[in-house]
């Protein structure tokens, strides 16, 4: 897993932190992009890409299985935008066969301040478009709009924030990481999980999400889990999925709970929203 931004993101506790990575692994440089793609891409991040590449072929080195590579990056800054981006298309070009699964934090206009996000934005999925196999989107705006209405937090924190983020991956790669009935590593996950080449960039919804006060009246049943999920409150990105249709669902549940509960329970979500799906 390469995370460009490592520092320390809370799993379940504020208080528990953990550090992804080995010290020696941690590449850094003195000045930031300063919100300018071309000075991320030609001059700031092409002297620090060589030194990141060659801490991932190490890593890659002491791996028994690669299955793919797992990058994290903002889209709106210059550094996370540029730099995520130009060791993206570098590792691709190192290793083409192996599945590139990035994790996407996309700007919003309520919480952005700065006025060139648009423009990285737009030249950073450029390259998404064309070098990654799945691209999770998540948005600012959707994680301080679950913080502050479902989370019943009145000061969201950055803290918070990475807490969500950590949430949604760590559910995203549970089969990676856990024995299950079901085996989905990435190669399978991107099989079953995108139509066309184009069309990967998914919508990740996480449940259940809960506030402290609330959290002893929560049922947590697969009923209310799987309607929990496909609600829109629950989404990390503020796009209502109501508008549009699915082309393709993958519900991952973690936990003892029976196999043939959850197919009957996401048998009846088909049957009962029919018209927002795809035939």
């Amino acid at each position: 897993m390469v995370i460009l931004n490592p520092a320390h993101w809370n799993l379940s506790d504020p208080v528990l932190s953990v550090r992804f990575s080995h010290p020696t692994t941690l590449v850094y440089g003195v000045s930031g992009a300063g919100n300018n793609w071309a000075k991320g891409h030609y001059t700031e991040g092409a002297e620090l890409v060589d030194s990141v590449l060659d801490v991932v072929r190490k890593e890659v080195e002491s791996c028994d299985c690669l299955r793919g590579f797992q990058l994290t990056y903002s889209l709106g800054g210059g550094t996370g935008s540029v730099m995520g981006t130009l060791l993206l298309s570098n590792i691709r070009e190192e290793y083409p066969d192996r599945i590139m699964c990035t994790y996407s934090i996309i700007p919003s206009p309520k919480v952005s301040d700065t006025v060139v996000v648009p423009y990285n934005t737009t030249l950073s999925f450029h390259q998404l478009l064309e070098k990654t196999d799945q691209t999770y989107c998540i948005d600012n705006e959707a994680l301080y709009d679950i913080c502050s209405r479902t989370l019943k937090l009145t000061t969201p924190t950055f803290a918070d924030l990475d807490h969500l983020i950590s949430l949604t991956m760590s559910g995203v790669t549970t089969s990676l990481r856990f024995p299950g009935q079901l085996n989905a590593d990435l190669p399978k996950l991107a099989v079953n999980m995108v139509p066309f080449p184009l069309l990967h960039f998914f919508m990740p919804g996480f449940a259940p999400l809960t506030s402290r006060g609330d959290q002893q009246y929560r049922a947590l049943r697969v009923p209310d889990l799987t309607q929990q999920v496909f609600d829109a409150k629950n989404m990390m990105v503020d796009c209502d999925p109501r508008h549009g249709r699915y082309l393709t669902v993958a519900a991952v549940f973690r936990g003892r709970i029976s196999m043939k509960e959850v197919a009957e329970q996401m048998l009846n979500i088909r049957n009962k929203n029919t018209k927002y799906f795809v035939p």
